[in-house]
C-alpha cells in the first residue's frame, strides 16, 4: 500500500516535471521568446565587451605606471610612445594577391 502511493507521488512528480519543462521550450520557440533570447544574448556581447574595454584600460595604467616607475621611456605627457607604427592596414589576403601580381 504504501510502496503504491510512493511510485503515485513519484509519477505525479514526474509529470509535473515534465509539464513544466515542455511548456518552458514552447514559450522558448514563441516570437516574443526569441527576441528575449536575442536580447540577452546581445545584452552579454555588450557586458563582455565592457568588461573587456574596462580590463584593457586598468591594464594599460598599470603598465603606464609601472614602466614610469622605473623611468623608461616617455614624451612630453609622460606617456611611452610606441617605437613601430603598422605599415599597411589592408588585410592580408589583399596583401598577399598584391604580392602575387608583383611577381607577374
Amino acid at each position: 500500500m504504501i510502496r503504491s502511493g510512493v511510485v503515485f507521488g513519484a509519477g505525479v512528480a514526474a509529470g509535473v516535471y515534465g509539464m513544466v519543462k515542455v511548456r518552458r521550450l514552447a514559450e522558448a520557440f514563441t516570437p516574443d521568446g526569441m527576441r528575449d533570447r536575442i536580447g540577452a544574448a546581445v545584452l552579454g556581447a555588450r557586458l563582455l565587451r565592457d568588461e573587456v574595454a574596462q580590463g584593457q584600460a586598468d591594464a594599460e595604467t598599470r603598465l603606464r605606471e609601472h614602466y614610469r616607475g622605473l623611468g623608461i621611456g616617455g614624451a612630453a605627457a609622460g606617456r611611452p610612445e610606441l617605437d613601430a607604427r603598422p605599415t599597411t592596414t589592408a588585410p592580408v589576403a589583399a596583401l598577399s594577391n598584391k604580392e602575387e601580381e608583383a611577381k607577374r
